[in-house]
């Protein structure tokens, strides 16, 4: 009925996306909002501020031809300054956050020993986080 009125409400610790004819506008930030869809004005969706967590399973081979499964789990969140890049550029963010983390876990796993790499698991971390970074 609010949506029927103009009337839209932005829940806490999300970001909605206003477009006018299609076209980016405006974020709205959480409370209530006037969205008059008679003058082209709709939701193109809305994006959580909230801390993701995403677990992701490698097999991988070790330098002595062991294989292991290396599981890493990575947070995330989106910034709300960069929103429009998060919403309109990104596709499918936990796809992508996991292609990076297989290419990283792949390249830095077989240099090391079966030993070393649960030694140096924090190097490998450490890898991840400089790659997601970028």
């Amino acid at each position: 009925m609010g949506l029927a009125l103009g009337c839209l409400q932005v829940e806490q610790s999300t970001i909605a996306i206003r477009e006018v004819f299609g076209k980016y506008e405006d974020v709205l930030e959480p409370g209530c909002h006037w969205v008059p869809w008679c003058m082209g004005r709709q939701i193109a969706g809305y994006l959580s501020l909230r801390v993701q967590q995403l677990d992701v399973r490698c097999e991988t081979k070790t330098k002595d031809n062991v294989f292991v499964t290396v599981v890493a789990s990575v947070q995330y969140r989106a910034l709300a300054e960069k929103a429009v890049d998060a919403f309109y550029r990104l596709t499918n963010t936990r796809e992508q956050i996991q292609a990076y983390v297989f290419d990283v876990i792949r390249a830095t796993v077989p240099k090391m020993g079966l030993d070393s790499s649960f030694e140096q698991k924090n190097e490998i971390a450490k890898a991840v986080e400089e790659e997601l970074e970028k």
